[in-house]
């Protein structure tokens, strides 16, 4: 494709055609069903906090939607990682394998267990980790000490791979359930973004130790802040209740803590709010689908941009939807951010890379050249559930 010099005004154009002419969020909340019947009937039984029907209600509901045996919910997203690795056995010293394209909280988590982040490279059709490239830089740059992945420069154990489903799109997890086998390493799924995602029909965050949601604010649902580890083991989902509850020892009146625990728990205004918004989850995905199909449209035309779409054999659940600039218009992106945000159409570039941040600069890493590629390419443009219904 060659430089469209055009490009910035046509991107705001198409976009504003399917949003239409006011202000728009990137991923604004919905609540269009029982919520507030649902907070109300929380108030009015007074178990507002940690305890309460609301949350064991919707860890039910979130078991059942995501095909998992146990889920556990938590304050926030980043709070399951943390809580997820430790299930998964990362300790102090350890390394932990995970895409320096992601947001914070992934490599957040990985410090909070006193472990080192090890930054990887990323697909360019996925957005997440490329198990192939993975799997030739670990032959190269680890070896086996003991049944343990052992990193050459630093004597690291690499304890646990971290994938995360960038944007809802489900990174290949059967190549890297593939390469976990092969270097006897760990696998935690960063589902944060991909509640309502699917690989061959099997939901996200249900195919490794444990799997992680986050229902934030700008999630495909939400319950304020919040999150989720899922597990289809049920001695695992055990010890995540008893991390998160502060490793109370159940009793009437006693109050006896065996370990080192963490107030994660969920509080039960929080659960209502989210019983109420995954009975419409089904239809959100549904508008976020079309919403892709307007924007795959409205960009068919366009030279030099086209619009994300699923990976082959994948669903998405189309979370935030995004714009990807050909090599040549590549130097424009900053100009598109600038062309849709001042006419009130929100959008934004990918986080800045992992490895780049002042406190993961020492980190180890793969060499990363699809990540810093897509780091200049991709453009997140509004993604509401909802938006596109008129065009």
């Amino acid at each position: 494709m060659a430089f469209n010099q055009a490009l910035p005004k046509l991107v705001a154009e198409a976009i504003q055609s399917i949003v239409g002419d006011g202000p728009s969020g990137l991923h604004e909340p919905n609540f269009r069903g029982n919520e507030l019947v649902y907070l109300k009937d929380c108030i009015d039984s007074t178990y507002v906090s940690s305890v309460g029907e609301f949350v064991d209600r919707f860890e039910n509901d979130l078991a059942v939607f995501t095909g998992a045996k146990h889920a556990v919910a938590v304050v926030n997203g980043t709070a399951a990682l943390h809580i997820a690795l430790l299930l998964a056995g990362v300790e102090e010293g350890d390394e932990v394998l995970l895409p320096t394209l992601t947001f914070v909280a992934t490599a957040n988590a990985v410090k909070y267990c006193n472990a080192h982040p090890h930054f990887v490279d990323s697909s360019a059709q996925t957005f997440g980790i490329d198990p192939h490239v993975l799997s030739d830089y670990l032959h190269t740059a680890t070896e086996m000490r003991g049944g343990q992945c052992v990193n050459h420069r630093t004597g690291r154990v690499i304890r646990a791979v971290l994938p995360m489903h960038t944007f809802g799109h489900p990174v290949d997890i059967d190549g890297l359930m593939a390469v976990a086998r092969d270097f006897n390493i760990r696998l935690v799924e960063d589902a944060a973004e991909s509640l309502g995602s699917y690989v061959e029909g099997t939901h996200t965050g249900t195919f490794g130790m444990a799997g992680t949601l986050s229902f934030n604010g700008n999630k495909t649902i939400t319950t304020g802040g919040g999150g989720a580890i899922l597990t289809n083991c049920t001695e695992l989902a055990a010890r995540a209740k008893h991390l998160t509850t502060t490793a109370k020892i159940a009793h009437r009146w006693n109050f006896v803590h065996d370990e080192v625990g963490f107030n994660y728990r969920l509080p039960n205004l929080n659960a209502a709010l989210g019983c109420a918004q995954l009975e419409k989850l089904p239809e959100y995905l549904m508008e976020q689908r079309g919403l892709y199909e307007c924007y795959a449209t409205a960009f068919s035309e366009i030279e030099g941009v086209s619009v994300a779409r699923e990976p082959p054999g994948c669903t998405s659940n189309y979370w935030l939807q995004t714009l990807i600039l050909d090599d040549e218009n590549a130097s424009q992106r900053d100009s598109i951010l600038l062309a849709t945000n001042e006419i009130g159409m929100m959008t934004r570039p990918v986080w800045g890379l992992m490895h780049r941040l002042p406190m993961f600069l020492e980190a180890s890493r793969a060499p990363l050249p699809v990540a810093e590629s897509l780091e200049r390419k991709l453009i997140n443009i509004p993604s509401s559930p909802g938006l596109g219904r008129n065009s």
